[in-house]
């Protein structure tokens, strides 16, 4: 079974900035779409930031101009560039795919704790 392995959260001070990597295997490139999604607490699954293939990036209402995504085709990796934390980006972040193949894949998730 085909697994994305997130890796970088942690423990992050408000107003702090943390980069979030996610690991995919080369197989799956080129890619149609990534994106992050994140869990937080008490509130459902949102969307973080997704990158397409044919367009710009889109982002979660209230995260547009913090957070950035990227997609490093070199290195089978797609980040999350998080600056001006809050506590309530507190959660686990979670990282999925579009895989040339169409299929959708994802990972377990890496949880970021933002501290006040």
């Amino acid at each position: 079974q085909v697994r994305l392995v997130e890796s970088g959260g942690g423990l992050v001070q408000t107003g702090g900035s943390l980069t979030l990597s996610c690991a995919v295997p080369g197989s799956l490139f080129p890619l149609t779409a990534a994106e992050w999604n994140r869990q937080t607490p008490g509130n459902q699954r949102e969307l973080v930031a997704k990158s397409t293939s044919d367009g710009p990036p889109v982002y979660g209402d209230s995260l547009k101009g913090r957070f950035t995504i990227s997609v490093d085709n070199a290195k089978n990796a797609v980040y999350l560039k998080m600056t001006s934390v809050k506590p309530e980006d507190t959660g686990v972040y979670q990282c999925a795919v579009y895989g040339s193949d169409r299929r959708y894949y994802w990972g377990k998730g890496t949880l970021v704790t933002v501290s006040s």
